[in-house]
């Protein structure tokens, strides 16, 4: 058996991180470890963690950071601390189904033996979508949202990220890559940062199984949103979505920037036009998206990013 470690981020989350550690406790696969990064709360966290620690000294480790990090380069220095085969994220207001970790490694370990263990890999998972009850909302978080989980080329995954951040688990050899490079200022976050990692230096595999509950409430930093919700809000904040996609191309150049030298030069290409989308023309911005895959999931979505871009 491999030992799993399980990076979670908090921050003021006392409301449910007591369920969402005994959901991770109860799991079916057992060789876990848990590295709790807090961010500097203010409530009960502190407390409720140092509880938990004292009682499974083996099993949950908290460290206290310095100072506000943000929950992408949280994650990210979390990841860096651990010294496991494999290594998990892990959101604190959710609740994970007894066989997540289980099904989870089964895919990672299909996927190793497939590529070899060399190479940086992900995996990642759908989830069930709940309200802050747990009463579900939806069955599948891809279907809800209209999402191909898919479509995870380097080209998609530079305009649309697919991986759910709470679901991934990543392999040894994508730490590694990590920690041999500076961490991101500019990622959007920091599943977004790992996945682009996946897909341009070994490979991502999308299982299609519900592994958790995907709490949503008012305090989500990020969270599910229908379709609905989704094209209301394009249409009525076309500035908010230019902005966006500025932000998207900044983080490729950052990418670039940080791994543009170990990149084949195909890849290095298709990073390079990316994040330089907003130096084209009108005409060879949207000729640029077309020719090499820059796009959304469904026709909808990329009807208006060609209108937006």
């Amino acid at each position: 058996m491999s030992k799993v470690s399980i990076v979670m981020a908090t921050y003021n989350g006392e409301k449910y991180l007591r369920e969402q550690l005994e959901s991770i406790l109860a799991s079916s696969y057992e060789d876990i470890e848990i590295f709790v990064f807090d961010d500097g709360s203010k409530d009960e966290t502190i407390d409720i963690l140092r509880d938990y620690e004292s009682r499974l000294p083996n099993k949950i480790h908290l460290k206290q950071n310095e100072k506000n990090l943000g929950v992408t380069k949280n994650f990210l220095q979390g990841l860096c601390a651990t010294s496991s085969d494999y290594i998990m994220f892990c959101d604190q207001d959710d609740v994970w189904k007894p066989d997540k970790i289980e099904a989870t490694l089964k895919r990672m370990l299909q996927l190793e033996k497939k590529t070899g263990k060399d190479l940086p890999l992900a995996v990642f998972t759908d989830a069930t979508v709940t309200d802050h009850k747990l009463k579900v909302i939806s069955s599948s978080f891809f279907k809800s949202g209209h999402l191909d989980p898919k479509k995870t080329d380097l080209a998609h995954l530079l305009m649309e990220n697919k991986l759910i951040g709470c679901t991934i688990m990543v392999n040894a050899a994508l730490r590694k890559l990590l920690k041999e490079h500076p961490l991101p200022e500019e990622a959007r976050f920091h599943d977004w940062w790992v996945a682009l990692i996946g897909a341009a230096f070994g490979g991502i595999s999308y299982l299609n199984q519900q592994t958790l509950y995907y709490r949503q409430h008012g305090g989500n930093l990020v969270g599910n949103r229908n379709y609905i919700d989704y094209i209301k809000n394009r249409i009525f904040s076309l500035t908010e979505q230019k902005a966006s996609l500025d932000f998207l191309q900044k983080q490729a150049a950052e990418f670039l920037k940080i791994y543009g030298k170990d990149l084949s030069p195909e890849k290095q290409k298709i990073v390079f036009e990316f994040s330089n989308l907003r130096k084209m023309s009108f005409i060879k911005r949207r000729t640029t998206i077309l020719k090499y895959g820059f796009l959304k999931t469904g026709l909808v979505r990329n009807i208006g990013l060609m209108i937006i871009i």
